[in-house]
């Protein structure tokens, strides 16, 4: 029989975690055009209902070898402890689809994102999630007998962040820039900067808050809990709001996604990191956010429109190889690390998302079509979702 207690405290990080879905909306609402506010919080609220369906069928015993329709009987009998996990890891699976959606705003077509999130929740997200969290097909064991340790990824740097990222980066190469977005000589005409800065501040504030559920409660029972994930997880958040305030030169858009980069990074390693190492890490992600932003938008032309890319695709593979920098005992972290057994998993989750998200964005664009028309975008995005009720006096 299942500890009750392990039950209530995975219950509250899944809470927790759902919060965040929150924070995921008003990040985006703050950023896009007034006239797509609504389409976007329409998609992530959808994009969770669609992602549970996904995961619940498909997903889930894809990455851990169990399913629900047969073993619910049993899963009730401890307690409903792993009925309970499942949803826990539900919210993280779901986390995948709200990353991309804040890649692809202002010019994505509706049903299709929503068919593409079946599919990245269903299947490319819990393939590599059964790989790092379950040890599927001997990847980890590889791994170990090789360089001595496995792939260490606590709270899903790579394993989350990164791979939402590097989906998003797929999905937004596929759908193109906005209309007008850029000339034809390569240069920004509009520069669409954040429309409600409160708003984006709050989704920050709702995904910081949440965070400490996120990684403290990856322990998955009480047991396991660590004050030093807390700890980690608050240090890299500083860390990345200072490194963004000062390469951002206070943009306030730049200086409320510090922390998001901050802890994007440590999730990994929050666990056997010292919290100067965490630190570190968040500094480093911080700058790393603006830097790649700026680079994304200015000088590549991709047009990531929260720069989830930079956030969560680049900032996460900056945490799986700083869990095997500063997870060291030399640089006094709790040791159990090892740094090619970081490069490597990270490489592989990278590559799983990206491809796996090109797949699936490249297969509907050339299907169905995937981006809203001209005249639709100029209109906004709300549009797409047809009706918006509205009342009269």
């Amino acid at each position: 029989m299942q500890n009750p207690n392990d039950v209530l405290f995975i219950l509250l990080g899944a809470i927790m975690v759902l919060a965040m879905h929150a924070g995921f909306a008003f990040l985006e609402v703050g950023t896009v055009r007034k006239k797509n506010q609504v389409n976007a919080l329409v998609k992530i609220i959808v994009d969770f209902a669609v992602s549970t369906i996904a995961y619940f069928f498909i997903g889930y015993s894809i990455a851990y070898g169990l399913g629900f329709l047969d073993a619910a009987p049993s899963l009730i009998g401890a307690n409903g402890y792993e009925l309970v996990k499942f949803f826990f890891l539900l919210t993280f699976a779901a986390a995948i689809p709200a990353i991309v959606s804040g890649g692809i705003a202002e010019r994505a077509a509706f049903n299709p994102h929503l068919i593409a999130t079946f599919l990245i929740a269903g299947f490319v997200y819990p393939f590599f999630e059964g790989i790092s969290w379950n040890g599927a097909y001997g990847f980890q064991a590889w791994l170990e007998g090789q360089f001595g340790a496995g792939f260490h990824d606590f709270a899903g740097s790579i394993v989350v962040h990164a791979v939402g990222g590097w989906i998003a980066l797929a999905a937004v190469l596929n759908l193109g820039p906005r209309h007008g977005r850029y000339n034809k000589k390569g240069e920004i005409v509009a520069a669409h900067p954040p429309s409600n800065i409160p708003f984006l501040a709050l989704g920050a504030w709702i995904l910081s808050v949440g965070w400490f559920g996120f990684n403290v409660m990856s322990a998955q029972a009480i047991d396991g809990i660590s004050g030093l994930v807390a700890i980690n997880s608050l240090m890299a958040m500083v860390g990345g709001i200072l490194a963004a305030t000062l390469v951002g030169k206070n943009d306030p858009g730049f200086v409320h996604n510090g922390p998001l980069a901050g802890l994007v990074a440590v999730c990994a390693g929050s666990d056997v990191m010292h919290p100067l190492g965490a630190l570190a890490t968040g500094l480093i992600a911080g700058g790393l956010f603006v830097y790649t932003f700026t680079l994304c938008q200015n000088k590549w032309k991709i047009d990531d429109v929260l720069g989830v890319w930079p956030l969560h695709g680049l900032c996460g593979v900056w945490g799986g190889i700083a869990a095997g920098i500063f997870g060291t005992t030399a640089l006094g972290g709790l040791g159990g690390v090892s740094i090619m057994s970081q490069l490597a998993g990270t490489l592989l989750g990278v590559t799983i998302a990206f491809v796996g998200g090109y797949i699936v964005y490249g297969s509907l664009k050339a299907i169905m079509g995937i981006r809203l028309t001209e005249e639709e975008e100029f209109n906004g995005a709300d549009l797409s979702i047809h009706k918006i009720s509205s009342t009269t006096d």
